[in-house]
């Protein structure tokens, strides 16, 4: 245990068998004494030693070596340098697996890059056929039927689509092509129409198939008075009653059209309508009717004054002749036999007065019918509608002095292109006429009576009424007073108002017949002028022409 060697063996000197120094022996005995077997070599390591402690000896210890083969030294200096590589690897390990982590992540992302870029470019060749016709679908969607795909030669599914999305493009934009044409071809004729219809005179009402309004020209709003276009969709049996049985007829009957005259009231005047309502229809189905309908109440007024125009002509022919050698051969009776009877000559002086007086009456009657058949065509003058209301004013006065006339006149002249005579005989048929109305009214007592002449001058129109405080006129017959031979009075024959009516519109102007308030009777004289031949333009520029009438008429009864 000290280091002394006790024994040895003689190869024990080749192998030297020294320990070195003595802190070397003593960690190698320390193992030894502890039971192990500490093997150690010199520093040439050619040699091997080995140390266990003897039981059998009190602190002594046997050592044993021996040469160790070259082989064995090789590789043991090979197992070293590999030991050695090691350990000098396991230090650097941590390192090297944060490189070999970075340039796997780096490969990693590389592959990844590669893979993104192989993907992109896989899906881009995929989708690209599908994003043009996503684009040319919303082209299509905003309406531009020229959309086209470029297609490729393939037979895949999406170049069929490609071609199957041009196919029906191209049908698309043909088909929207004619449509527009046709379109185009309907709005020309649909204006076509339009206009047609609003220039013609006759009222045209379509109706679907329930009868109910669907479209009105302007003319039917004109001709009923009322306005068409609100009361679209609104039945027309509702909308204008008088022609619903028109309508069912035309509707129990589709194939065949109904006609008819229906009397219309509007604001107590009446007009007479025909009407032809006819059924709409597509092979056998029934879409629709149309309704026509025109004014006849001035052809129907005016077929009535020729007729009455030709019986005239015949009374006045048939009856005049023998007036006059009747009237004479009364008086030549009163005359040569009145001295000569003895017996109730009282008798015989009225019967030939009568007779006389009688023919007289029949005389003035047949003269009314001749002048109502051979009305003259009137002369046009320059006329000062003042003056002449004063002078027949006065004579009419002198006729019935017992009635008041008051004449509301302007100040200044009032002139106008008229027939002087003409317009004077329709005065004084409407002052009689008034006159008479307000001695049957009274009855012969003409106390407080009263007739108003009024003379206004508009910009378009100059204005002359004749009012009176007399029984008025009946509203039912307001339409018809201006008729021939309809009067209200029992000794009226009629034509007063009716020649009144024809002087006026042979002059474009109107007459107006209304009640007065409280009561009583109003005839206006209504004389349409040109704006520039107004008396104060002419004024104006010192020159009286002609004044022109106005081509428009006035609504029925205004």
């Amino acid at each position: 245990g000290a280091g002394r060697i006790v024994a040895r063996s003689s190869r024990s000197y080749s192998l030297e068998f020294g320990l070195g120094s003595r802190d070397v022996l003593q960690k190698v005995l320390e193992q030894a004494k502890a039971g192990k077997v500490p093997i150690f070599t010199d520093e040439s390591g050619d040699r091997v030693r080995a140390v266990i402690k003897l039981d059998a000896y009190v602190d002594s210890y046997l050592t044993v070596g021996r040469f160790i083969e070259s082989q064995v030294l090789d590789h043991i200096s090979r197992t070293r340098g590999a030991t050695t590589q090691y350990q000098r690897l396991e230090k650097n390990r941590e390192s090297l697996q944060i490189k070999f982590l970075l340039v796997f992540v780096l490969m990693a992302v590389l592959l990844l890059l590669a893979a993104v870029w192989a993907g992109w470019s896989v899906a881009t060749q995929l989708a690209s056929p599908i994003s043009d016709l996503i684009g040319a679908a919303q082209r299509v969607r905003r309406g531009d039927l020229t959309a086209r795909i470029n297609v490729t030669e393939t037979n895949d599914e999406i170049a069929m689509l490609g071609r199957a999305f041009n196919r029906m493009t191209s049908q698309l934009d043909v088909q929207q092509q004619g449509l527009i044409e046709a379109n185009r071809q309907l709005d020309e004729r649909r204006r076509f129409t339009e206009t047609v219809l609003s220039g013609v005179s006759a009222g045209v009402i379509g109706l679907d198939r329930d009868g109910l309004v669907h479209l009105p020209n302007r003319s039917a709003s004109q001709l009923l008075g009322a306005d068409l276009d609100r009361e679209i969709d609104q039945p027309l049996g509702q909308v204008v009653p008088e022609m619903k049985p028109l309508l069912d007829e035309a509707i129990a009957r589709p194939s065949r059209s109904s006609n008819g005259e229906i009397n219309l009231y509007r604001g107590g005047h009446k007009q007479t309508l025909l009407v032809t309502v006819a059924a709409e229809r597509i092979e056998s189905q029934t879409i629709g009717f149309v309704v026509t309908f025109d004014d006849i109440t001035e052809l129907l007024s005016a077929q009535r004054k020729a007729a009455w125009a030709d019986v005239a002509r015949r009374i006045a022919h048939e009856i005049k002749n023998p007036l006059t050698p009747i009237q004479l051969s009364a008086e030549r009776l009163n005359r040569k036999y009145m001295d000569e009877i003895t017996s109730d000559p009282e008798t015989f002086a009225m019967c030939t007065e009568t007779i006389v007086r009688r023919v007289e009456d029949m005389r003035r009657m047949v003269d009314e019918f001749s002048s109502f058949a051979r009305m003259p065509q009137p002369v046009f003058k320059h006329i000062d509608l003042s003056e002449l209301c004063r002078q027949t004013v006065e004579l009419e006065s002198s006729r019935y002095p017992a009635i008041d006339y008051q004449l509301d006149l302007t100040d200044r002249p009032v002139f106008v292109e008229c027939d002087g005579q003409q317009v004077d005989r329709a005065l004084t048929n409407i002052l009689k006429n008034a006159a008479e109305a307000i001695i049957e009214e009274e009855a012969g007592e003409m106390s407080g009576d009263r007739i108003r002449i009024t003379l206004r001058e508009e910009t378009d129109r100059i204005t002359l009424s004749v009012e009176d405080n007399g029984r008025g006129l009946p509203e039912t017959m307001l339409d018809r007073l201006t008729e021939p031979y309809v009067t209200t009075r029992a000794k009226g024959t009629g034509l007063g108002l009716a020649i009144a009516k024809k002087i006026m519109e042979d002059h474009s102007g109107r007459l107006h017949l209304q009640n007065a308030e409280p009561h009583g009777a109003r005839a206006s004289l209504v004389f349409l002028l040109d704006v520039q031949d107004h008396p104060a333009a002419e004024q104006e520029s010192g020159a009286h022409g002609p004044a022109e009438k106005l081509k428009e008429s006035l609504p029925h009864g205004a």
